[in-house]
């Protein structure tokens, strides 16, 4: 295998005591040309030298985090402890993944939402804004979260991108306006979903997501 790129030890920054270096890439790969200047690692283990992964501009990856695949990881962004960032996921902007957090599949983690401890984001999940997922949390499939906290023992999750919002509290769910304690929700039948003009194309998928969120909240508890 050759080296896709490598350190530049004259280009350095301190993240805290931590040296990390600059990267320069050393062929063509995806969208990087020979020469191209990145963002910067502490050392080569951080960013895999297979596949199209590159760390751009000024963001960071430290310690003994991992960006592989095809993962991108941009802007102002930083990947450290014992994150990994992989498959096809971008974590940019101000974001930050750490703890042992995973991002993957298509994931976008950006403006500056912090992914944390042992969770996971997957599929084609969006976290942005201030949102703040940690704890043993899982957001995974289309679900877009902008903003509140996702945890293992969450107050509040916004959740965006479905033909409603959905808005879950202890105890209650809000699809649009429609407002209900967790065990009416569960008792919606589809004809009744309709009587509430929620669309009847993706009640399934809306009851899925509810419950498979309370139902995680319920095991954490």
């Amino acid at each position: 295998m050759n080296n896709k790129y490598k350190l530049v030890k004259s280009m350095k920054l301190k993240v805290g005591s931590t040296t990390l270096y600059r990267i320069k890439a050393l062929r063509d790969f995806g969208n990087i040309k020979k020469g191209e200047l990145g963002g910067y690692i502490e050392n080569e283990k951080n960013l895999s030298h297979y596949g199209d992964c590159w760390v751009y501009g000024k963001a960071k990856v430290l310690d003994d985090a991992r960006v592989f695949g095809d993962a991108q990881v941009l802007r102002k962004a930083q990947v450290y402890n014992n994150a990994k960032v992989f498959d096809n996921a971008k974590v940019f902007l101000n974001a930050r993944v750490f703890g042992n957090a995973r991002v993957y599949g298509k994931a976008q983690v950006y403006n500056n939402a912090r992914v944390s401890g042992n969770a996971w984001v997957y599929g084609n999940a969006k976290v942005y804004g201030s949102a703040k997922v940690y704890g043993k949390a899982k957001v995974g499939g289309g679900v877009n979260i902008s903003m509140g906290k996702v945890t293992s023992r969450f107050k509040c999750i916004n959740i965006t991108g479905l033909f409603y919002n959905i808005t879950i509290v202890p105890g209650y769910v809000t699809i649009g306006c429609q407002t209900k304690s967790n065990e009416e929700w569960l008792k919606v039948t589809k004809k009744q979903a309709i009587e509430m003009e929620l669309p009847a194309e993706q009640y399934s998928q809306i009851k899925t997501v509810v419950k498979k969120l309370m139902m995680e909240k319920n095991n954490d508890s």
